[in-house]
C-alpha cells in the first residue's frame, strides 16, 4: 500500500500541500477552521510524519536509546532489566515516546551504535548502564554532546548527567544483619569484577566484615551456572560460609538448589540473600531474604531526567532510594558449631 502523503491530505482538503504542512506544524497561516479539518483528515488516512524528513528539519525524534551489553539469554531471565525497561517505558508512553533497544556483544560496538542512531538523527538521547571504571564510552557520549542519562555511580561519569542509589549502604545493611544472626564465616557471589557497582559493593562488603566475620567474594558473569559453580566450591570448602550473598536472584535460586543437592540445610546450616528481590525470589521455598527496591520507578525516573536534558534543562546527579534488606525465610541463626 502507499504511505499516505502530504499531497493527498491537501487534495482532500482541498487546500495547498503548503497550507497542509503550516496546520500539522502548528505553524500561523491557517484558520483554526482550516488546521481542525486539516488534522482531522491526517489521522483518518493515517498519516505520520516521515523521520527523516523531520530530521533534515532539525526537528526531533521522539525516541531515546538503550544499548545492553549482556547475553541476550540473560536478558531474558534476569527481573532487573525489564523492570528498569517497565518504568522507562512507563514515562516515555505517557510523552508519546518511543525506546529504541538493541544488544550488543562489545562496548567498541556499544559506541558505534549510539555514533549511528545519533548521526541518522533516530534519538534524542540515550540511557548508559552497567558502568565500567575509564569507561570509554562516557568519553565517546561526551564527544558527541548528546543528552544521557547515566544509570550508575556518578563518580565515573565524567560531565554526564547519573543517577544511582547507594549500594554500600545496602550491603552494610546485609552484613549487619548477617552478624546479629551469630554468623562469622559469610561469603559474598558477586557479578562482573570490572563493573563498578560491582566494586563499591566489594569494598563496602570488606569494610562491613571486618573485625566481625571472615569473608569471601567470588566473582562470576550473573548467570545460574556461574552462581551454581561459586556455590558449590565455597559449601565444599573446610570453612564453608555459614551465610552467602548474592548479587542477583539468578545465582542466589541457583545457589539455593547447590546447597539442596548437597543436603546442606536452608536457613538451618546455610542462610541465603538475593539482590534483587523479584517475583521468582518470593515463589521458591524456604522464600528468599532480598535486597528490596523499587526499580521500575528507578528507571521512570532516568526516564524523566532524559526527558529533561532534552528539553534543554539543567539536570545535576541524583542520588535514587537505596535497597532496603526483606527477611524471608531462606535466612536465620548461624548453626551453632558441633562439640568436639
Amino acid at each position: 500500500m502507499k504511505r499516505p502523503t502530504i499531497a493527498d491530505i491537501a487534495s482532500r482538503a482541498g487546500v495547498s500541500k503548503v497550507a497542509v504542512s503550516y496546520a500539522l506544524n502548528g505553524q500561523p497561516g491557517v484558520s483554526e477552521a482550516t488546521r481542525a479539518r486539516i488534522i482531522a483528515i491526517a489521522d483518518e488516512i493515517g498519516w505520520r510524519p516521515n523521520s527523516a524528513a523531520r530530521a533534515l528539519n532539525g526537528a526531533r525524534a521522539n525516541c531515546v536509546g538503550l544499548a545492553l551489553c549482556r547475553p541476550a539469554r540473560i536478558l531474558g531471565v534476569e527481573p532487573f532489566f525489564m523492570e528498569l525497561i517497565s518504568g522507562i517505558e512507563g514515562v516515555l508512553a505517557d510523552r508519546s515516546y518511543a525506546l529504541l533497544l538493541q544488544v550488543v556483544t562489545s562496548h567498541q560496538q556499544e559506541s558505534e551504535v549510539y555514533r549511528r542512531w545519533w548521526g541518522e538523527s533516530r534519538i534524542d538521547g540515550v540511557f548508559l548502564v552497567d558502568l565500567h571504571y575509564a569507561d570509554g564510552r562516557v568519553t565517546e557520549l561526551e564527544r558527541l554532546r548528546m543528552p544521557v542519562v547515566v544509570i550508575g555511580h556518578p563518580s565515573e561519569s565524567g560531565s554526564l548527567s547519573a543517577i544511582w542509589s547507594d549500594d554500600g549502604q545496602a550491603v552494610r545493611e546485609t552484613v549487619g544483619y548477617l552478624v546479629a544472626l551469630g554468623h562469622r564465616r559469610i561469603a559474598r557471589v558477586a557479578g562482573l569484577r570490572e563493573l563498578v557497582h560491582t566494586a563499591v559493593r566489594d569494598q563496602a562488603f570488606a569494610e562491613a566484615c571486618h573485625g566481625a566475620a571472615e569473608h569471601v567474594t567470588v566473582h562470576t558473569d550473573y548467570t545460574g551456572e556461574e552462581g551454581a559453580r561459586a556455590t558449590r566450591r565455597l559449601l565444599s570448602s573446610p570453612d564453608r560460609p555459614t551465610a552467602i550473598i548474592y548479587d542477583n536472584d539468578i545465582m542466589a535460586v541457583a545457589g539455593m538448589s547447590v546447597a539442596q543437592e548437597m543436603r546442606v540445610q536452608v536457613p538451618g546450616e546455610l542462610s541465603i540473600v538475593a539482590w534483587d528481590d523479584s517475583p521468582l525470589a518470593q515463589v521458591v521455598r524456604p522464600p528468599l531474604t532480598a535486597l528490596t527496591r523499587d526499580i521500575p520507578a528507578y528507571g521512570a525516573h532516568a526516564a524523566q531526567r532524559l526527558l529533561a536534558l532534552i528539553a534543554g534543562e539543567s539536570v545535576p546527579p541524583y542520588e535514587d532510594q537505596a535497597a532496603v534488606l526483606t527477611p524471608r525465610g531462606s535466612t536465620g541463626p548461624a548453626p551453632t558449631p558441633a562439640k568436639a
